[in-house]
């Protein structure tokens, strides 16, 4: 299983971010990489589980291609972002917004950062479909 993430467990108030009105960035993200897969790509994405392992194997295609990765920095993020939607779904997470970085913050406080995770998938270390099932997985096992 993919054990890139931050499994801080916070207490209280949440001295490492907040939810700021920044962190609807991610949900615009995933909104445009899901219409531009549906145009570009004939990818239809429908923010279910079953559908990252499409996201996955389209990350690995890019990567296999040999495009330089400055040139699909923003479609990472944006698949990214969509799988921190499927998980935000899934589980009842919710985005927050710390030093800049957009991640997700699971009910048994645990951080997740689906956005690097697509960026590891690119260099052929990494899973969205993994990072949402160990995500999902978290959500029964409390804190």
């Amino acid at each position: 299983m993919t054990s890139y993430l931050t499994s801080q467990v916070t207490t209280g108030a949440a001295p490492w971010g907040t939810r700021p009105r920044a962190a609807n960035r991610p949900v615009r993200w995933a909104a445009d990489v899901v219409s531009a897969m549906r145009e570009g790509a004939r990818l239809r994405l429908d923010y279910g589980a079953p559908s990252l392992w499409r996201v996955d194997r389209t990350i690995e295609e890019i990567g296999r291609e040999g495009t330089p990765y400055a040139a699909v920095e923003g479609v990472l993020r944006g698949f990214g972002a969509y799988a921190g939607e499927v998980i935000v779904r899934q589980t009842g997470a919710e985005w927050w917004v710390s030093g800049g970085e957009c991640l997700i913050r699971t009910p048994d406080g645990r951080l997740w950062d689906p956005i690097e995770e697509a960026r590891r998938c690119f260099a052929g270390q990494g899973s969205l479909r993994l990072l949402c099932q160990d995500a999902a997985a978290e959500r029964g096992a409390g804190g």
